[in-house]
């Protein structure tokens, strides 16, 4: 399982209710059911993933996190968990508010844009960065919205969004002491995972 999801499965607590927005082929919602007793389903907008986690026996349907949650009543889940996904949607602030309607916490990851080696790159090559989790040319690329950690922090501070918790790894998993700044950790963390909820 890819590491973001690991990270993500360690947050979400025995039997808790859970949808996967972006969930691919429902490595996730497998894991967390098998392992976690969890009640955990996906939405998914590419359907030959959704075809192979209904196959696997997986409560997936095709959807497009961009219009559907608005279908969604409120207070529906414990978590809602948007995995490397946020960098692709049309509307991410938009998408963020639905989540948060709709579970009581939400979890975010994301590659982090503000990773040294991409500054580098573009700064010495002047060009779009191709790194291991930015590996598509810019005109084939569905990552639209790139952000940074520092980036992300402020939308929460504008949405009015607690951080619960918060990590900064590289692609390996390590979670250096850098982790406790927020400044270090968007130079150095290649991956990032926030744990939301609305405040008050």
């Amino acid at each position: 399982m890819r590491l973001d999801l690991r990270l993500i499965a360690e947050m979400i607590p025995h039997g808790a209710k859970v949808l996967d927005i972006g969930c691919g082929d429902g490595a996730l919602i497998e894991h967390l059911t098998r392992e976690k007793q969890a009640d955990a389903r996906g939405i998914e907008i590419d359907m030959a993933e959704v075809t192979k986690a209904v196959s696997s026996g997986l409560a997936v349907i095709h959807g497009d996190a961009d219009n559907d949650l608005a279908f969604y009543p409120d207070g529906g889940f414990d978590y809602v968990v948007l995995s490397r996904t946020l960098q692709a949607v049309e509307r991410p602030r938009e998408v963020l508010r639905q989540m948060l309607r709709i579970g009581a916490h939400a979890i975010v990851s994301f590659p982090n844009f503000g990773h040294w080696e991409l500054r580098w790159r573009l700064l010495t090559r002047g060009r779009m960065p191709d790194t291991e989790t930015w590996n598509r040319p810019w005109y084939e690329t569905p990552n639209i919205h790139p952000c940074t950690i520092l980036d992300f922090i402020a939308l929460c501070e504008m949405e009015g969004y607690r951080v619960e918790k918060w990590l900064a790894v590289d692609e390996r998993g390590l979670k250096a002491p850098w982790r406790r700044s927020v400044r270090l950790a968007n130079l150095f963390g290649e991956q990032a995972l926030f744990l939301l909820r609305r405040a008050g």
